[in-house]
């Protein structure tokens, strides 16, 4: 059983990546952390941010004792496909998503790949937001 969370280098993807260790821990679970991006969209610049932002993500795990992996996918970019598959993949019993602020009209409507995940995940989904000091 794993714990799987949809990371990016934002503060969602931070408050979902603090949601998601601590659910890991809670359940003596394996966090797989999940970068999903599309690779029209990687340039060189933006590979090494990402790859040092990882690094450091890595280490916090690490000396926290968290037992991690990640893994970035480079491909179509569907963060929704993504999500679902590696949560199958792995028999996870939690996926976590951060949910950014919407405008007023987004508000009717919840986003695409946060619904196509709350919808097609085979487990519970938490979906967390930042609190309004950090947003």
């Amino acid at each position: 059983m794993s714990v799987v969370v949809g990371y990016q280098s934002t503060t969602e993807g931070s408050t979902a990546l603090s949601a998601a260790r601590e659910a890991a821990r809670a359940k003596g679970s394996r966090l797989v952390v999940v970068v999903s991006e599309r690779a029209d969209r990687v340039d060189e610049t933006r590979a090494r941010a990402r790859d040092e932002d990882l690094a450091r993500v890595t280490a916090e795990l690490a000396s926290e004792g968290v037992d991690h992996e990640v893994r970035v996918l480079e491909g179509a970019g569907d963060v929704a496909d993504d999500l679902v598959r590696v949560a199958e993949e792995t028999s996870a019993s939690l996926v976590v998503i951060g949910l950014r602020r919407r405008s007023p009209t987004g508000k009717l409507v919840l986003g695409a790949n946060a619904q196509r995940v709350l919808l097609d995940a085979p487990c519970p989904v938490l979906a967390v937001k930042p609190t309004p000091a950090t947003a």
